[in-house]
C-alpha cells in the first residue's frame, strides 16, 4: 500500500496545535496488558502519544513513514524514534507488550498490519487504536467549522476520512475485543490555536494545493464573529473513539 504523505509538509505546525491525549486515557491503557516493558506507537505522527505512554512502559518505539514527522517529533529519553511504515516494521517477534495507533488506522493496510501486530505482540499484550471526529466549542463555532469541514472542504477530504465519521465502528477489529471507557479529549483554546489546527487538517492542504488559497480566510470572519474576544479561551472536547483488543 502507497504511503499517502498528507502531513509531511506542515510537520512542524502539526507538532504545535495538535491537541493533547488525557492522561486518564494511557492510564486505563497501562492496565491492560500483562507487563509494561516494551511499547510501540506505529504512525506516531509528532509523537504526542508515544511520549505519555513513556511515563508508564520501560520504553517506547515510535514509528512513521514520515521522515518529517519524526524530524519534528516529541523527544522523551524513553521513546526510541524510527522511520517505517505500520506494515513492515523491524521490531523483533514477541517483543511488545501494548500497540497503540492514534488517529493513523485509516491510512494502514490493516491486513498487513495486524499481522504485524500478532507477530511482535507478546503474551499477554494488547492493540488499541482511538480516533476523534469534529471538536466540540459552543454552538456558534460548531456551525461555523462545520460549514468548512462539509461544505467547503468535502470533496477535498481523502476517501479514509469516513472511517474516522463511523468511529471506527465499520474496521473489522480481529481481536479479542475488551471493553472501554468513554474518554474525552480537551483542550483551553484561543482563537488563534484554533484557527491553527484547523490548519493541520490533510484537506485544508490539498485545498490549498488545488486552489491556491487558503480555505480557512473564507470563514475567518465569521469564525471570529462566533467566537467572540480573539485571546478569550474555551474549552474544546473531542470524544475519542477508542477500539482495545488482546493479541496474545
Amino acid at each position: 500500500m502507497a504511503f499517502k504523505d498528507l502531513f509531511s509538509k506542515h510537520a512542524k505546525q502539526y507538532t504545535q496545535y495538535r491537541p493533547r491525549y488525557p492522561r486518564e486515557l494511557f492510564e486505563f491503557l497501562a492496565t491492560l496488558p500483562g507487563r509494561r516493558e516494551s511499547a510501540w506507537d506505529c504512525g506516531t505522527g509528532n509523537g504526542q502519544a508515544a511520549v505519555d505512554l513513556a511515563e508508564f512502559f520501560g520504553e517506547v518505539i515510535a514509528t512513521d513513514p514520515s521522515a518529517e514527522q519524526i524530524a519534528h517529533a516529541q523527544r522523551n529519553a524513553k521513546v526510541n524514534y524510527l522511520v517505517c511504515s505500520a506494515e513492515e516494521c523491524p521490531l523483533a517477534g514477541g517483543s511488545v507488550d501494548l500497540v497503540t495507533v492514534a488517529q493513523a488506522l485509516h491510512w494502514f493496510d490493516r491486513d498487513q498490519f495486524f499481522r504485524q501486530v500478532r507477530r511482535v505482540g507478546g503474551a499477554g499484550s494488547v492493540l488499541a487504536v482511538w480516533s476523534y471526529g469534529l471538536a466540540h466549542v459552543t454552538s456558534a463555532v460548531d456551525r461555523v467549522v462545520w460549514h468548512l469541514y462539509s461544505d467547503l472542504l468535502g470533496p477535498y477530504w481523502p476517501p479514509e476520512r469516513k472511517r474516522i465519521e463511523e468511529r471506527y465502528d465499520t474496521i473489522l477489529f480481529p481481536f479479542d475485543e475488551l471493553p472501554t471507557p468513554r474518554i474525552a479529549m480537551t483542550a483551553q483554546w484561543n482563537l488563534p490555536d484554533l484557527i491553527g489546527y484547523l490548519g493541520t487538517w490533510s484537506s485544508v492542504q490539498r485545498f490549498i494545493d488545488s486552489r491556491g488559497t487558503n480555505p480557512i480566510q473564507e470563514v475567518q470572519a465569521e469564525l471570529a464573529k462566533a467566537w467572540g474576544v480573539a485571546d478569550a479561551f474555551h474549552e474544546v472536547s473531542w470524544p475519542l473513539y477508542l477500539r482495545v483488543g488482546r493479541i496474545a
